[in-house]
């Protein structure tokens, strides 16, 4: 083989190998998770022959520069391939350890608040890492469970700011209206609803074997407009929502009476009174002496008694579609459904909700179920766009709902 054109083909190869190993090498050296230590070793290996290969390529270059090599053509092509993908390496590698942080706290929140996807980020973080980022983006334990008296049901209009007015301003005698916008590019809509008395909890008919579809639920119940409810027993992501988490109560009536441990959540529910209640530690029992007609369980609580939680970064549960439920002190519902984007990579996170029920006035406010159960049903139809695991746009079966009925 020609000298020259034997040391363009190292040349080419060992950048090549020097990047490639040096992605395996960097990744090994914050993973404990994807690269064992002995495929560490083999990368730091290849590395360090890489950067010798191409030390002994460009000599041969250099010893036999007037010679006749690669043809022009060949050569730009696969330089241009190797620069592009040595910039694709070094912007990959910036990506997950530079300074900017942006993507690392969204991935590692992202994937850490499931179950089944914790291991796209322990590919290219370990522990240390991992709980560094969880340490910094949490939502704290509320101090005091929900003061009813808060909530005054007002009747005198105000419109203090542009969120005032987009709730306060309605059709005479209307029941509820939607307020579209946006959150973090993907589509959001808050229900307005006016009169409390109306809201229900639906069940599925099939509780304890399967959940149904909300709008078969919400047709079924009479419903004209429902979001999804409480959370629900799914391990691995897997199952098909026959069964809600904790307490359950329809019409004060006991559903569900099971133990649920979380740092701040709990029920979420109305009283005799028709205000949002959110009470941590408390049974089935605890809630109907309380005068709970109407509950589901989930959390974390967002705002409670007018203050928003304690809450590091972006809550911890990175970003996905959501669901959320508050009250005003006007006695005014707000239910609020973010879609994510088409490959469920975006939507809302917990701080996102809490700013929003803040915003528009929520003095109290809880997290309902989010992911593919999040979803907004009026007269029967599906509002929003749920997506799920198999990127299909589609909502899933669930347990409980929350229902408006005339």
């Amino acid at each position: 083989m020609h000298s020259k054109k034997k040391g363009i083909i190292l040349l080419l190869s060992s950048l090549f190998l020097i990047f490639t190993s040096l992605v395996f090498f960097i990744i090994g050296c914050n993973s404990d998770y994807l690269i064992s230590d002995i495929n560490r070793r083999l990368s730091l290996t290849i590395l360090i022959l890489s950067v010798i290969l191409l030390i002994y390529s460009i000599f041969l270059l250099i010893r036999f520069k007037y010679s006749r090599g690669l043809k022009k053509t060949k050569t730009i092509i696969f330089s241009t391939f190797i620069g592009i993908y040595a910039v694709g390496c070094s912007v990959f590698l910036f990506i997950l350890y530079g300074p900017v942080d942006n993507f690392r706290t969204w991935l590692i929140t992202t994937a850490m608040a499931t179950m089944n996807h914790q291991h796209y980020c322990k590919w290219f973080y370990n522990d240390d890492t991992i709980n560094e980022v969880l340490a910094n983006n949490y939502v704290g334990r509320s101090d005091s469970d929900t003061d009813p008296n808060l909530i005054t049901f007002d009747e005198e209009v105000v419109y203090e700011n542009e969120f005032e007015r987009a709730v306060l301003e309605r059709d005479e005698d209307a029941l509820y209206k939607i307020i579209e916008f946006e959150v973090n590019g993907c589509d959001a809509y808050l229900a307005v609803i006016y009169d409390a008395s109306k809201i229900r909890v639906g069940v599925s008919k099939r509780l304890g074997v399967s959940g149904q579809y909300i709008y078969d639920m919400a047709e079924e119940q009479g419903a004209v407009l429902a979001i999804n409810g409480g959370g629900f027993y799914d391990p691995n992501y897997n199952s098909n929502g026959a069964n809600p988490l904790g307490v359950t109560i329809a019409d004060g009536k006991i559903i569900t009476d099971n133990i649920y441990s979380t740092n701040n959540g709990g029920i979420i529910g109305f009283d005799l009174e028709n205000r949002l209640v959110l009470l941590r530690d408390a049974s089935a029992r605890d809630a109907l002496d309380y005068g709970i007609r109407d509950a589901v369980t989930m959390g974390p609580f967002l705002i409670v008694n007018g203050k928003m939680v304690e809450m590091g970064g972006n809550g911890g549960w990175g970003y996905a579609a959501r669901t959320a439920i508050g009250q005003r002190k006007d006695g005014i519902v707000l239910m609020l459904v973010v879609d994510s984007n088409e490959f469920r990579t975006a939507g809302a996170s917990i701080r996102d909700l809490a700013e929003i029920m803040q915003n528009y006035g929520a003095i109290n406010a809880a997290n309902l179920d989010g992911g593919t159960s999040s979803a907004l049903v009026i007269n029967n139809e599906l509002i929003n766009d749920p997506i799920d695991s198999a990127l299909r746009h589609k909502t899933r079966g669930i347990p409980t709902i929350f229902k408006v009925v005339e």
